[in-house]
């Protein structure tokens, strides 16, 4: 029986609400979510179907927050004399 390693832990993402596959990382919002998951190997995810939010090995494949994946916008370059009607 051949089995990869990647079969026990990394174990992608299923919401347990509405069954979707895609999951992104919740941001950490109390102490206890701060210092005492992390002790158990969990962190806040939520699911990027239905919004819900719950806790999961860390382990769990899932995406990088939206809002760390977004680039900030850059700032027009205007060029000095050029002339745009």
């Amino acid at each position: 029986m051949a089995t990869s390693s990647d079969s026990r832990f990394g174990q992608p993402y299923r919401c347990h609400d509405c069954g979707s596959d895609v999951g992104f990382r919740s941001r950490r919002r109390t102490l206890s979510e701060r210092y005492i998951l992390p002790l158990f190997l969990l962190q806040p995810v939520r699911c990027g179907e239905c919004f819900r939010r719950d806790y999961r090995l860390i382990f769990t494949r899932v995406r990088d927050r939206l809002s760390d994946t977004r680039m900030m916008p850059s700032k027009p370059t205007v060029t000095p004399n050029r002339n745009v009607a």
